[in-house]
């Protein structure tokens, strides 16, 4: 077990945990931050997806001890409001049905949108590739994130 201050959402939190511990199970088992979901454990589905210093990152797949000073956000720090234009969108446009990959979903697009508030339908598809929405709402996601970059812009 190691000592370990982080920064998420914009405040520093404290745990104790070990070296090898995936910021996911960070977030969820000591944070109480449940909003990020566990998905496939490999990096591969983009259900646990969240923000590393502005970019998205599969937090799965990062230890605690690769942190570092980095800035984390989570979908509870998205918006304090929930008023973010991504999230106004996914509510516009209907977009969960399970729900279950929706935060990683809207993470990935939000970095997007960080990055470039007016990409191109081929600029979404490929900055999503990797987010698996098994209930196959993949065109109310990509509508969605039009309608955001709209606001954005």
């Amino acid at each position: 077990m190691a000592a370990y201050t982080i920064n998420v959402n914009g405040e520093d939190q404290k745990v104790e945990v070990d070296p090898d511990t995936p910021i996911l199970w960070v977030l969820r088992d000591h944070l109480q931050m449940i909003g990020t979901k566990f998905g496939c454990g490999i990096a591969q589905c983009g259900a646990c997806t969240i923000h590393a210093n502005g970019n998205a990152i599969r937090s799965c797949s990062l230890p605690i001890s690769a942190v570092g000073d980095m800035k984390l956000t989570t979908i509870e720090g998205l918006s304090k409001e929930k008023d973010h234009p991504i999230q106004e969108a996914w509510l516009a446009h209907d977009v969960p049905q399970c729900g279950y990959c929706q935060a990683g979903q809207m993470m990935s697009a939000a970095a997007l949108l960080n990055r470039n508030p007016s990409p191109t339908d081929e600029e979404i598809s490929s900055a999503m590739n990797g987010n698996i929405c098994r209930c196959g709402t993949y065109i109310r996601i990509h509508a969605a994130i039009k309608t955001a970059s709209q606001k954005l812009s």
